[in-house]
């Protein structure tokens, strides 16, 4: 069979370049993480075959790495082995770990610093012979001593090192001078509450019971006023006490709540893999038009923020728009941006973990933060979205508006918030009202010593209960102005136990709202406007986040405000006056603001547990008993006798009872042109008479019958009944002409045949 013959022709340029290039098998690459979990690998090893070789179990081999090590790094080789286990765990949880390249060179600089310093123990003039003997801070140290020394002197050179050393502990640690000082004086405090412990152990069966209630080191008190015991209360000092009748002489309790009753941290957040989401993020945002350059990442318990700067010329409108964009990119969804971060020239954009962190309560209160607290009214919020401990002080705030859909966290908050000043207050430091319509969330409190009343559950006594509040106020006002104090804080430097403060929780807003809105809302806002001043302080929880629960009248005077996750957008502007809280992933992830914040905050709240609140309360009942004050709820308050709503009228109703009767008819326009009111309070006034059956009621056109005599009330300008029908001619009133031209007018009586 005859073969084609070849072409010997050759190819032109233009055939070769357009001919299809050879395909050359290429190894795939291997993957970041791959090459992450390597790296990761020999950084273990590296600090487990280090330790063997120091101790001389690693063979000849491992005494050539341990006269390295010794060589290099002299006395410090033994805390080598360590310093790479500790690099290893960091690389092995990135997502946990994320550590700055700063952080890394501060970790450098007080290393080298350090060997340094360690040389400073070896004469000058035999520096490197030692070193190379493995003795002082090694070769390394001896090259950074040598000079300094040799220069300026062993006390110059010393100083130098000293300050480099420090410098490199703030730029590793990224803290300030003032606080690593503070953090320097941890062994001495451990070391005073440990032999304070062994003291009251040793002691603990000669003290009587009431004077073991000691505080611990780290979770004392904060006295904030006079505490002699032995001093005799004055006549005047008996008069003024705001709660209940105090004996001849008090005492202030104080209870110490162990850290132990609460749980510890159980789990740590999943991020994913950071550096591919950032990648992720900037080419999104490139694709767009919009150049970003990458900064800090903060991984949180509930969210991993990822900053960024816009390039010049960016709005920051253009990134908020892509929301949806960088939720596909990302396979997460909800995300938030925060354009901009308050007080920072950046933009954050939170993407929600692959796992969430539970933030515990306790892990909050045993931060430096709550014990470094200013105030004895700080309550634990949680951690934000950089991991750190977060508080709130309930004195500046002065009250606290929190909302939010079923099972977001919300009742969990307002315990975490109890238990918080249960740790921080003694009973005779703070006293609370809690109200709770639902009757299942904070019964369990029922019959601990901080309580001024019984766990409040009917609607009727809840009012009772506002009244009595209120009433509280005007009388504390009263004594501070006797005393010549302008707040509870002056009056309290000298006489501590006679006012208390009190801090009333409502854990249903809505139910109370739709019962009694009226009364409810101008007691609230009436306690909002002015409490403050006599610590008294009000906490609010609705899980209906609309406009007829939370008016605006409260917003305007309750400007804390806590939202978790709702349904809507509408309902976050209804919380908030802004987006976000739709956004929000529940379980506690929450969106916080007050006066002193620009825009809201996100925090991911404390956890505490049924059981941690059970225990909490089963302490406080072991160690005190409550001392209740029973009217509160059971009778109203003397001088809130009336409804709230009506205060300012009662000089007129006798008033208005004697223009009825002698004119013989009851209508708001009558009592507008003869007491000279608006319509709203002549009304108002129409309603407490019916209310008093003094008049019947209100019927269209029809006349409203008066009924004077018949209860007992009528004057003696009434010669006769007026039980009859309103519909007098106009005679009788000569002012009442104009009524007729006003057909519109429900309370005029009808024209005459």
């Amino acid at each position: 069979m005859a073969q084609t013959p070849r072409s010997s022709r050759r190819r032109t340029p233009v055939e070769e370049a357009s001919s299809p290039a050879p395909v050359v098998a290429r190894s795939p690459s291997l993957k970041p993480e791959t090459r992450h979990g390597i790296l990761t690998v020999f950084v273990l090893t590296g600090a487990a075959v280090s330790a063997l070789s120091i101790i001389g179990a690693a063979g000849l081999l491992g005494t050539y790495i341990a006269q390295a090590l010794g060589t290099l790094f002299g006395w410090q080789r033994y805390i080598i082995p360590i310093y790479l286990a500790v690099l290893g765990i960091v690389l092995l949880f990135p997502e946990r770990w994320h550590v700055a390249t700063s952080r890394w060179a501060g970790f450098l600089l007080t290393l080298i610093s350090s060997l340094a310093l360690l040389q400073q123990f070896i004469p000058v003039a035999d520096s490197f012979r030692q070193a190379l003997a493995g003795r002082g801070g090694g070769y390394i140290g001896a090259l950074l001593d040598y000079p300094l020394r040799s220069s300026l002197g062993p006390w110059a050179g010393g100083l130098i090192l000293l300050g480099l050393f420090v410098a490199g502990l703030l730029i590793m640690l990224n803290t300030t001078l003032v606080n690593l000082l503070r953090q320097g004086n941890i062994a001495g405090r451990l070391l005073q509450s440990w032999r304070a412990w062994v003291w009251r152990r040793r002691l603990a069966k000669s003290i009587p019971q009431e004077e073991q209630n000691e505080a611990d080191p780290e979770f004392k008190k904060k006295d904030i006023q006079d505490d002699d015991e032995d001093a005799e209360p004055s006549d005047e000092e008996l008069d003024l006490v705001p709660i209940a009748p105090k004996p001849a002489k008090r005492v202030r309790r104080t209870i110490s709540i162990p850290l132990d009753v609460l749980d510890g941290a159980t789990s740590q957040p999943t991020s994913g893999n950071i550096e591919d989401n950032k990648t992720k993020i900037q080419r999104t945002l490139q694709n767009f038009g919009i150049n970003v350059e990458m900064g800090e990442i903060h991984v949180g318990p509930t969210v991993t923020q990822y900053t960024l700067k816009p390039a010049e010329g960016v709005k920051l409108s253009q990134i908020t728009g892509l929301n949806n964009d960088l939720a596909l990119a990302l396979a997460a969804h909800p995300i938030r941006i925060e354009a901009p971060i308050p007080g920072k020239s950046l933009v954050g954009i939170e993407v929600p973990n692959k796992s969430v962190a539970t933030v515990r309560l306790r892990e909050i209160l045993a931060s430096d933060i709550f014990r470094q607290r200013q105030s004895n009214l700080t309550f634990s919020i949680g951690k934000d979205v950089s991991g750190q401990p977060a508080i709130a002080n309930l004195d500046p705030l002065p009250h606290l508006l929190i909302a939010g859909a079923t099972g977001s966290g919300k009742s969990v908050m307002v315990n975490g918030l109890i238990i918080s000043l249960l740790y921080s207050n003694s009973p005779d430091d703070l006293k609370f009202i809690l109200v709770d319509p639902k009757r299942v969330e904070l019964s369990v409190y029922n019959g601990i010593p901080h309580l001024l009343t019984p766990v409040i559950t009917d609607t009727t006594k809840t009012i009772n209960a506002l009244r009595w509040v209120v009433g509280e106020m005007d009388r504390r006002y009263s004594i501070l102005s006797q005393a010549g104090k302008r707040n509870i804080g002056s009056y309290r430097q000298d006489n501590g136990l006679d006012m208390p403060y009190i801090v009333l929780i409502i854990d249903e807003l809505a139910d109370l709202m739709s019962v009694a809105a009226n009364e409810v809302e101008g007691a609230i806002v009436r306690l909002a406007q002015m409490a403050r001043a006599v610590g008294i302080h009000l906490v609010l929880a609705t899980q209906r986040p609309s406009v007829d629960v939370i008016t605006g009248l409260i917003k305007a005077n309750v400007t804390a405000r806590m939202a978790f996750n709702v349904a809507s957008q509408i309902d976050s502007r209804t919380i908030l006056d802004s987006s976000g809280a739709e956004k929000l992933l529940g379980k506690g992830d929450l969106l916080f603001i007050s006066a002193e914040l620009s825009k809201p905050k996100r925090f991911q709240g404390a956890y505490v547990s049924e059981q941690e609140v059970e225990r909490v309360v089963q302490f406080l009942k072991a160690r005190a008993q409550p001392d209740y004050m029973n009217d509160i709820v059971d009778k109203p308050s003397p001088a809130l006798g009336q409804s709230l709503e009506d205060l300012g009228d009662d000089e007129l109703l006798a008033e208005s009872k004697e223009v009825i009767i002698q004119a013989g008819k009851a209508s708001a326009s009558l009592l507008q042109r003869r007491l000279r009111v608006g319509y709203a309070r002549a009304a108002r006034i129409l309603d407490l008479l019916e209310k008093e059956g003094f008049i019947g009621p209100g019927e269209g056109a029809k006349p409203r019958e008066v009924f004077g005599e018949q209860v007992g009330l009528g004057t003696d300008q009434a010669s006769e009944p007026q039980a009859t029908s309103a519909g007098t001619s106009d005679e009788e009133d000569p002012e009442s002409g104009a009524r007729d031209e006003n057909p519109d007018d429900a309370d005029a009586p009808p024209d005459h045949a």
